[in-house]
């Protein structure tokens, strides 16, 4: 297969291929809907969107198959629920694509320990306790196969993602040069500068690990107990309050409008207004903001068939993407089956 020819593939497509995952390690919380979520279903309407349900990544630090199969299923449901609509988007669980498998390792084959070595994500996560193994020592090179399977344009991120998406850039131009020729797209990071900060129950940044998270799909005792555990300074109710030091605030803010805010803001400087009622008036905007999702998720959990085929559809979808990026990757790399399955 001619060189020419790769290239014209890569660049005959009008629509830029979005692409992006979550892992299903837990149930998604409100740091993980402002954070990422919330994007996603944004970016499903301005491109050939893929967004895909990252369990192989899981396994760095979920070894349980019955609590990883509930966890990829919660978030097939919480993503469905959400907002997510399968005929707009390719959305399907990682392990249904088993040619990202193969092109990690074959870019395993190119990637420098060094390059593993200066991992941001992987020290991070030693540092918060998490038993170093494999797996998520060699995570980007498994996350650089995910981007370059579809052949992505674009990938939206965090700040703190950037370093993986630099790898996966270099990875792709090393197997270019050692192939000599345009076999893997390179693709773009897109860094969401916009995504909130959530603060969790304890003043931290909201994380499992920390184990201080709100539920997207928390409600009635469970979600008030939480909200009302949110922790706060010791200012009297009738002294005015700063709303910009609060962590309360910090998470009203991003469930209220405008006028909303700006009502809340008044009451907190004008005295008189205590974190309690605070705390209820986030109870009721997080209530709110969810009602429909909530329904929604309701209706899915009555029919986990349906969902299950969406995400066999999906799979077989970008499974047939994969598969094209893969045939010239594994022939010029000299790879030889004698059998093919997509």
């Amino acid at each position: 297969m001619s060189k020419q020819k790769q290239t014209g593939e890569m660049t005959s497509s009008k629509k830029k291929t979005i692409l992006s995952g979550i892992q299903p390690s837990g149930r998604l919380h409100l740091g993980n809907y402002f954070g990422a979520i919330r994007q996603h279903l944004d970016f499903q309407e301005k491109g050939d969107a893929f967004y895909f349900i990252a369990n192989y990544h899981s396994l760095t630090s979920v070894q349980d198959g019955d609590r990883l199969r509930q966890y990829t299923f919660d978030v097939a449901l919480d993503y469905l629920a959400l907002g997510m609509d399968p005929e707009k988007c390719t959305f399907f669980a990682q392990s249904d694509v088993p040619q990202v498998l193969e092109l990690a390792w074959i870019l395993g084959t190119l990637t420098p320990v060094s390059m593993m070595e200066k991992g941001v994500s992987f020290k991070d996560k030693v540092a918060q306790g998490l038993q170093p193994n494999i797996g998520l020592f060699t995570y980007p090179v498994l996350q650089a196969a995910d981007i370059l399977i579809y052949h992505s344009d674009i990938v939206p991120v965090g700040a703190d993602q950037k370093q993986n998406i630099e790898i996966s850039r270099d990875l792709a131009a090393r197997f270019n040069r050692v192939y000599e020729g345009d076999y893997l797209r390179i693709p773009e990071p897109y860094i969401v500068e916009s995504v909130a900060t959530v603060p969790g129950i304890d003043g931290r940044k909201m994380s499992k690990s920390y184990g201080n998270t709100i539920d997207i799909f928390d409600n009635g005792k469970t979600l008030k107990k939480k909200v009302m555990a949110v922790v706060t300074d010791s200012t009297p109710l009738e002294d005015p309050k700063n709303p910009d030091s609060c962590n309360v605030y910090a998470l009203i803010r991003l469930f209220a409008g405008t006028e909303k805010n700006r009502e809340i803001r008044k009451k907190y400087q004008a005295g008189g207004f205590g974190y309690g009622h605070a705390k209820k008036e986030l109870l009721a905007l997080v209530d709110d903001y969810f009602h429909e999702a909530r329904a929604r998720r309701e209706q899915l959990v009555r029919h986990p068939d349906t969902v299950r085929d969406m995400l066999r559809d999906g799979g077989r979808k970008a499974r047939e993407r994969a598969e094209k990026v893969m045939e010239p990757v594994r022939e010029v790399a000299g790879i030889v089956r004698h059998f093919s399955t997509l």
